[in-house]
């Protein structure tokens, strides 16, 4: 398995543990939002990948993970202007005044909440 797969498998089990720790035995995960910031060195088809396999044979087998996708910015601090961005290109320098841009955020991964069904609750169908 490559480096790459390995980081998101390892953030996927964090995430599952993290989701699950507090719920009772038999409670099964139906949806878990996570924030990423495309700075946050994540993948998001890895990730999405990575916990189909953590949750493959558990009670929360049919969860599906959505990713919440976090651009990061380009801001100047002298004007405020927001520099455009071709892919992954960072400019210097605003075009508009000539002054520094910072990088405004992009570094997210957070657990934004998750969905479950409690131990013995029968779905809807």
């Amino acid at each position: 398995m490559s480096h790459g797969r390995m980081h998101e498998l390892g953030l996927a089990t964090r995430i599952h543990r993290t989701c699950r720790r507090g719920l009772a035995p038999g409670a099964r995960l139906e949806r878990v939002r996570v924030a990423v910031g495309e700075l946050a060195a994540v993948e998001p088809a890895l990730l999405r990948f990575a916990w189909s396999a953590v949750v493959a044979d558990g009670d929360d087998a049919a969860a599906v993970l959505e990713i919440d996708w976090r651009r990061a910015l380009q801001r100047c601090a002298g004007c405020g202007a927001v520099a455009a961005r071709d892919g992954m290109d960072w400019a210097r320098a605003c075009a508009r005044c000539g002054g520094t841009l910072a990088i405004e955020g992009g570094c997210d991964l957070d657990v934004l909440g998750f969905d479950y069904l409690a131990a013995g609750a029968e779905e809807a169908g």
